[in-house]
């Protein structure tokens, strides 16, 4: 049973400790390495051309987000994407503001065409951007442009070959072939900055412990959705700075037997 596997997976990664190399952005970084500690997993942030290989070499999974960009990271990037094409570790990209402005897409572009991507996570319009379907987007924020997003989910894996992951209200993961669709989350998440950056190092966090990618992303976005409506069932009418706290204390408290009890995954037949 789906549900079984995603609570097993979770607690992999609680077992494990992975190593989980981030390359992302000044705005979430904080968030980022407190969201994995409190998971259970061992985040690093290395920057530096001049060690981003020996790093992602070592690590259990590279997580590459272009949310504030400049062309010394992106070099940094590819440096380290290629290495752990290489060491065999799973690489997974955020195309944080695809479609935004040519540059943002053009890098994005740049490094999938440079780089062996895993896993693709982003809401629907840098998806669609990447694939090079239109899409509205405003800032680094999906517009409400009408579109179905099944549908691109799966002609985005097809087309890039890679799995892919499109969050927002609810979650798609495809891979081309098998499609789910996860229901759990809570509109809180969109009220904290960086709580997709850090769901795509927590599907790394994932990924580096469970090889079969689709499981992996899945159990990751269910774990992360019920973490936010634990933790925004407990900070009802306190608004999103008591929610962030206690989701970081909910990433590190949601167990086995809540993901059990709780999580709500469809498969696309």
């Amino acid at each position: 049973m789906m549900t079984t596997k995603i609570s097993e997976t979770l607690q992999k990664v609680r077992d494990v400790n992975p190593l989980v190399h981030n390359i992302t952005n000044v705005v979430v970084t904080n968030f980022t390495a407190n969201g994995l500690l409190s998971l259970g997993a061992s985040p690093v942030m290395a920057y530096a051309a001049e060690e981003v290989a020996d790093m992602a070499k070592i690590a259990g999974a590279l997580v590459l987000n272009i949310g504030t960009l400049n062309p010394i990271e992106v070099e940094s990037m590819i440096i380290a994407g290629k290495s752990a094409n290489e060491s065999g570790v799973p690489v997974i990209l955020d195309p944080v503001g695809a479609g935004a402005t040519d540059y943002r897409t053009a890098t994005a572009k740049k490094i999938m065409a440079e780089v062996d991507i895993n896993v693709i996570r982003g809401n629907v319009a840098e998806v669609a951007n990447v694939a090079g379907e239109r899409w509205e987007i405003k800032g680094v924020d999906a517009g409400d442009a009408e579109g179905n997003v099944v549908e691109l989910a799966i002609s985005t894996a097809k087309k890039l070959q890679t799995l892919v992951a499109i969050t927002g209200k609810d979650d798609v993961i495809s891979d081309g072939k098998t499609t789910y669709i996860g229901h759990n989350g809570h509109p809180m998440l969109t009220k904290v900055t960086g709580t997709g950056c850090l769901l795509t190092s927590v599907i790394g966090a994932f990924a580096a412990v469970e090889k079969d990618l689709m499981l992996a992303s899945l159990a990751a976005v269910t774990f992360y959705g019920v973490a936010a409506e634990r933790a925004a069932g407990k900070t009802v009418d306190k608004g999103p700075g008591s929610f962030q706290i206690e989701f970081l204390n909910q990433l590190s408290m949601t167990s086995s037997v809540d993901i059990e009890q709780y999580s709500s995954v469809t498969k696309i037949e």
